[in-house]
């Protein structure tokens, strides 16, 4: 009875840890959108009007926690008079897109940062609520809210999605 008691704790232990592992998504970069239809519309979010570019970046959610943390660099736009610079924007959200597109659909975006001159982030923090399930998360880097007319809109996504700790 000992033995097979200690062994349900051990697989009880190895499947929440399992479990918890699993909550953590990451994405390994930060990919500008090229794109400016509102067909390209991800989870109702339309993206901004002017592809952008960027050197790279990395987010992180932990959906147990409601963590959250990204890093963006040289994000800027790709086309117009403004091209290689941030333009106008100079605040940027992250946000977090659960089972896009469905009825279930939820989303939870960070408070925003500074994008500076050069197109660089950086966020570390936590969402209000907490995820819990997300069904094929997405992540969006979108314009802060002090750019009226343009505010949150997408301009760049997370890229090469992986989940616990798999780097």
């Amino acid at each position: 009875m000992k033995k097979t008691l200690a062994l349900f704790v051990v697989l009880c232990c190895a499947v929440g840890a399992f479990a918890q592992d699993n909550a953590v998504v990451r994405w390994k970069t930060i990919v500008g959108n090229i794109t400016v239809s509102n067909n390209d519309a991800v989870g109702g979010i339309n993206p901004g009007t002017t592809p952008w570019s960027t050197l790279g970046g990395r987010a992180s959610v932990n959906l147990s926690t409601g963590h959250v943390s990204f890093d963006v660099d040289g994000l800027v736009l790709n086309g117009g008079n403004a091209t290689g610079t941030p333009g106008p924007v100079d605040q940027v959200e992250g946000s977090l897109i659960c089972d896009a597109g469905q009825k279930d659909q939820t989303s939870f975006t960070t408070t925003p940062v500074p994008l500076n001159a050069q197109g660089n982030a950086d966020f570390s923090g936590a969402f209000n609520t907490i995820p819990g399930t997300c069904t094929n998360p997405l992540f969006l880097i979108r314009i802060g809210p002090d750019l009226p007319g343009a505010n949150k809109a997408w301009i760049a996504t997370g890229a090469v999605r992986s989940f616990g700790d798999s780097h």
